[in-house]
């Protein structure tokens, strides 16, 4: 199969971690007889030191040439001053816009040789299994007006919802639960915000249309705390923009690393968008020593969510798990001696991929 990816390696640990993602897609080339063209392209601050825009035409350009975009992490002090709105982060957003793509899938698990390694007890966060969807497009993010001051003395963010936005992605998130747990947990703030009414109502509505699926509400501030008391009664985490973005980053201490995480971001048409939920790590850059696991278990989504290559996913999370179980480990999850770097951790990971 004949598919071609942009490739948006951005600042920081970006670069790094997307050289082992895209070494192990060439592996799975190799073993399952595909082939991946590979298109480059400028984002965040990079973008803004090369085009004067974090997100260029010339990289537009790439994304309408492309079946699915493998994004790095972008940002840093850098470009500290340089104004939000014309920011590192803005490439990022502006690209979910560019894209279509209006839901984030966060998946958060464990694996059972790392769960000793978190902040958490390991009794409590062994089994973790959670898939956080959060809302890309909506909410406060986007609102209008947004980032804007008076005089000085006030600043005024705006957050807006419409039916549209929130039943489109519900309706996904019960068709994910379909296929895991059958359990949504809608996450809002339905007693203090008139988005949040909104977005209660337009759930139940959706949810109705799929019976065999459980629903229940949380308001975010006890949903943060039942992710850290309780993580294993979760099952599909569905939330609107700014609550995923916090609850998501919440829910990474769960397991030993945010380094080992990755996410998609999808919508109804292609491409999508993959990315490790980590930053740009500024301080860890060129050291060859991120974690580039989140980076490619985000291909593995790539796989799975925009070429249906189950096999090779499986194929990939395998050899993920037996680098893990092996006792291979970069310096986040590093309790031994036997560290590795990240060029090393991509070499282990492409070893042991298989076809079984």
């Amino acid at each position: 199969m004949n598919k071609t990816i942009a490739v948006l390696a951005g600042d920081g640990i970006g670069p790094e971690v997307i050289q082992e993602a895209v070494k192990v897609l060439k592996t799975i080339e190799n073993v399952f007889g595909h082939t991946f063209t590979y298109k480059n392209g400028h984002i965040g601050g990079t973008a803004i030191d090369k085009h004067d825009n974090p997100l260029p035409k010339e990289t537009i350009e790439v994304l309408k040439q492309s079946d699915a975009v493998l994004l790095g992490a972008v940002g840093g002090p850098k470009w500290d001053n340089v104004p939000v709105a014309s920011g590192p982060d803005q490439g990022v957003l502006r690209l979910r816009k560019t894209l279509g793509v209006f839901a984030n899938l966060r998946p958060i698990k464990t694996y059972s040789s790392l769960s000793h390694l978190s902040v958490l007890k390991q009794e409590v966060v062994d089994g973790t299994d959670i898939l956080i969807m959060r809302e890309l497009t909506g909410g406060i993010y986007f609102g209008h007006p947004r980032g804007r001051r008076d005089n000085g003395n006030s600043a005024i963010d705006t957050s807006e919802y419409s039916i549209e936005e929130i039943t489109r992605i519900a309706d996904m998130a019960f068709k994910f639960a379909l296929n895991r747990r059958k359990k949504v947990t809608s996450v809002d703030k339905a007693n203090a915000l008139e988005t949040s009414r909104l977005w209660r109502e337009t759930v139940v509505k959706i949810g109705k249309k799929y019976p065999t699926i459980e629903l229940e509400h949380l308001y975010v501030d006890n949903a943060a705390m039942q992710i850290i008391k309780n993580p294993r009664r979760f099952d599909v985490i569905l939330t609107d923009n700014m609550f995923g973005d916090i609850l998501s980053d919440e829910a990474a201490v769960l397991s030993a690393s945010i380094g080992l995480l990755p996410s998609a971001s999808i919508g109804n048409n292609h491409p999508y968008l993959y990315e490790p939920i980590h930053g740009s790590a500024p301080k860890h850059a060129g050291k060859n020593e991120a974690n580039p696991i989140g980076t490619i278990l985000s291909a593995t989504l790539m796989l799975r969510h925009s070429f249906d290559m189950e096999e090779e996913a499986i194929a990939i999370e395998s050899a993920v798990e037996k680098a893990i179980e092996a006792g291979h480990r970069t310096y986040d999850i590093a309790t031994s001696t036997k560290i590795v770097t990240t060029s090393k951790m991509g070499d282990i990971i492409a070893e042991n991929i298989k076809r079984d």
